[in-house]
Parts: structure tokens; sequence; C-alpha cells
């Protein structure tokens, strides 16, 4: 006796999703990974690309860097679009001498600079000839190499990088990182002896003869000044990618060989 097989009924039959349906199912997904997507860069992590070559030969032209949202606390810097919801910072965390650090310009809180923090409040800041000096003490620049950097500008810069040891926040230790010289007779190389305000950072470039930092005091649109604590949106971590290269880092076809393999995923100290 052949086995009859009775027609799938009305309800087990999966009728295609209409053309409204899929719409928002789309919105839905895009809505959810944009919140995830603004939580992470608001709150934990955020990604840089580096423009210039002010902080050579720690950084160079075309890294990508992660920036850790969390380590200074938040102000109203952290958020998209800088709302100005509140004064100061929340969960605020110290910022250590050393610490590379992204933070808004003083002259425009739109822009995002990189420097290194090297003065905290209280702190006396003075270059002469070229040579930091941290609380009338000299901070020591050691085994000095010759080295040429390369500059947004593709351009050539011939000079001299040494290893800085800048005395810890904290403790009998030192920050050691290289900073790039270039001269000795340059306006930024001669500096009055600032005392860093309560409430505020001095920073400086590691390619100390090319970087408009803290030591340039004036009224000019490009004069940092001492840095306010709530400019701070964070501490850079890593380099993620980097490229030598005037092409747009989307063009991967050219990666073999601009890419610079060596420093991906490096440190940033």
């Amino acid at each position: 006796m052949t086995k009859l097989e009775h027609p799938p009924s009305e309800a087990g039959v999966d009728r295609p999703a209409s053309t409204g349906q899929i719409i928002l199912e789309y919105a839905r997904t895009i809505i959810v990974v944009a919140l995830v997507v603004t939580v992470v860069r608001t709150f934990l992590v955020e990604s840089f690309v580096i423009p210039s070559g002010s902080m050579i030969p720690t950084l160079q032209v075309g890294d990508y860097i992660w920036v850790s949202k969390y380590s200074y606390g938040y102000s109203k810097y952290s958020l998209p679009f800088s709302p100005d919801l509140f004064e100061g910072r929340v969960w605020s965390g110290t910022p250590h001498r050393g610490d590379v650090a992204v933070f808004r310009f003083t002259k425009d809180t739109s822009v995002d600079y990189v420097k290194r923090i090297v003065g905290l409040p209280g702190d006396h800041i003075r270059v002469t000839a070229g040579h930091l000096y941290l609380n009338d003490k000299l901070v020591p620049c050691v085994d000095t190499h010759p080295y040429t950097a390369v500059d947004e500008s593709q351009v050539s810069m011939e000079g001299e990088a040494c290893e800085e040891q800048l005395p810890a926040s904290e403790g009998s230790g030192v920050v050691k990182h290289q900073v790039l010289k270039l001269m000795d007779d340059g306006a930024q190389n001669n500096t009055p002896d600032y005392v860093v305000p309560p409430g505020h950072f001095f920073a400086m470039g590691d390619n100390r003869d090319d970087s408009a930092d803290s030591r340039f005091m004036g009224d000019g649109p490009k004069d940092l000044g001492f840095v306010p604590m709530e400019n701070l949106v964070g501490k850079a971590q890593r380099v993620f990618f980097s490229i030598d290269s005037a092409h747009p880092a989307w063009q991967f076809w050219y990666w073999p060989v601009e890419v610079r393999w060596a420093r991906l995923f490096r440190s940033v100290m």
C-alpha cells in the first residue's frame, strides 16, 4: 500500500520577508553596530592617525595608534561632538610624566594633538641650549647617534637622536624614550623657566625642533601653552598599523612595499 504524504500546512510554510521587513532588519543591525562603536570609542579605545613629524622618532607620519579613553577618566571631549554637559573630568585618572597623550588643542578644541607629557602641576620646566631642565635639574639624554627623519612633506631631516631619561612622577625611577634634535639655537631651544599651574600639564614633541608645543606660550594661533587636564582625550598605547606612503591606507595594493611591517603592534613608550 502506498503511503500518502500529507500536504504541508499553511502554518509551516516560510513566507518571503517583505521589502519593509528587510529594510527594518538592516536598520536595526546598523543601529546596534553604531551604538557599539560609539560606546567603544567613547569609553574604551579610539584610533588616531599621525599626520605630522612632531613625535618622531617615537611616532612616525602614517602611524595608526590605539588610544585608551579610560586612562585619564572622561571629560566632555571624550564624547562625540564634545557636548557641554559637564565641567572637568569624571573618574579622573592621573597622567604621568613621560605619557604620550592625545588631547585637544588649546586654541581650537576641534583639533587633536599628540605629545609627550613632561611637566605636571607645580613642576618647573625650561629648555637651555636644547637641553631640558625639570625642577632645576638637567634631564639626561644619553647614547646620542645620527638620525635621519622624514616629515609629512617627505623632506629628510638630518639630526641626532638620544635616549631621554625623564624622572618618573612617582618614586626614583625614570621614563626612557627617544628624542630627536636638529639644532640647538632655535627659539624653542631657549625658554624662560615655566611653572606648570594647577589643573594643567606641559607637553612637548619628541621631535624637539619641529614641534609646536607648550614651549610656545604666546597668543598666536599655533601656540599651545599649558594644556588643561580637561582637554585630555586618552593615552597612546600601541601602533596597530603604519604606512610610509602618500597613498591612502585603503589602497591596499601598495601595502607590500609601503607598510612598515616592523612597526605593527608596537607599544608606544
